[in-house]
């Protein structure tokens, strides 16, 4: 009879299993824990001890063998009594107990009995499925230098997050739309603004000159005041549309990227200032209007870069 698979059985119910006339085997939770260097989790569990001064028969043992044995309460305690005696005999001869998935009981100098544990089974229910594993460890400094070098090679491409539901694109393109005809009226007006004042500046000179020439006309002594024209200051080109090669987290591998772009051809190319995401924009050009810079992304795309992207400000 295989006692010890009994006594195995009822750990995973009971805290304490008393073998009669030989000792017991108690049971302790332990927390879940983290040990080592090497980060090792181990989950919660029972920790099965021995005890040799706990001798009496508590029933316990005896009628889970006479039910899973079909045998009388009497009759399992005789054949406990008997694997009791084989074990006893085996210890005082300082030979081991091997109880498979409970542990192993031996003999030290003093002839006291040492019991250790086989740790091979978890009897905490609770804790079923659950095993030990060691985390690797994290190196951050390693992987960001990684990165930096991968930069140097491949740019990263910044790529907008696309969603599921594409039903704004319609809005979106109107909003486009009129925004591109909104600047073309504004600009139209803009530039009649300029042209108005242009020419009553204009007319305003040729007033003042016509006047100064029939004084001297007539005073040819008298000296002619200069005339001073203020001539408004040239009014910077608006360029939003800018055709992006890459960008990236380091501003010297952005300036290499920029060299590479001029040594291909492209000399409009330069930098933009750094965006939200921390990253250096580098562009091909920058464009006054939208259809212009489609046209030319689609050329480059074809090319020289199949992943350039166009960013409106």
């Amino acid at each position: 009879m295989l006692i010890e698979k009994h006594i195995s059985d009822l750990l995973y119910r009971y805290q304490c299993v008393t073998v009669p006339g030989f000792g017991a085997f108690l049971t302790e939770t332990v927390s879940a824990h983290v040990t080592g260097s090497a980060s090792s989790f181990f989950p919660p569990k029972k920790m099965v001890s021995f005890n040799a001064n706990v001798k009496n028969n508590d029933g316990l043992l005896a009628n889970h063998v006479a039910l899973q044995e079909k045998m009388s309460y009497e009759l399992a305690v005789i054949k406990i009594g008997d694997v009791v005696n084989e074990w006893t005999y085996l210890l005082q001869n300082r030979n081991r107990v091997v109880l498979k998935n409970i542990g192993e009981i031996s003999v030290n100098n003093e002839m006291n009995w040492v019991f250790e544990p086989a740790n091979t089974v978890n009897y905490l229910t609770d804790s079923f499925g659950l095993t030990p594993f060691v985390s690797p460890e994290i190196t951050r400094e390693v992987l960001k230098q990684e990165v930096e070098a991968l930069e140097e090679k491949a740019p990263i491409i910044f790529t907008p997050e696309r969603k599921k539901d594409y039903s704004y694109l319609k809005y979106a393109a109107v909003f486009v739309t009129m925004l591109g005809a909104g600047g073309i009226g504004y600009k139209t007006y803009y530039d009649q603004q300029i042209e108005t004042k242009t020419l009553a500046v204009q007319k305003n000179v040729q007033e003042k000159v016509q006047q100064q020439i029939q004084e001297a006309t007539f005073v040819i002594s008298a000296p002619v005041e200069a005339v001073e024209l203020s001539v408004a200051a040239p009014v910077e080109e608006k360029t939003p549309y800018h055709l992006v090669a890459g960008a990236y987290r380091s501003e010297e591998n952005a300036n290499k990227a920029i060299t590479e772009l001029k040594a291909a051809g492209f000399e409009n190319a330069k930098l933009l200032p750094m965006n939200k995401h921390n990253l250096y924009p580098v562009v091909y050009g920058s464009f006054k209007n939208l259809n212009e810079a489609q046209t030319e992304r689609k050329n480059i795309q074809k090319s020289h870069n199949a992943e350039a992207w166009l960013l409106i400000e």
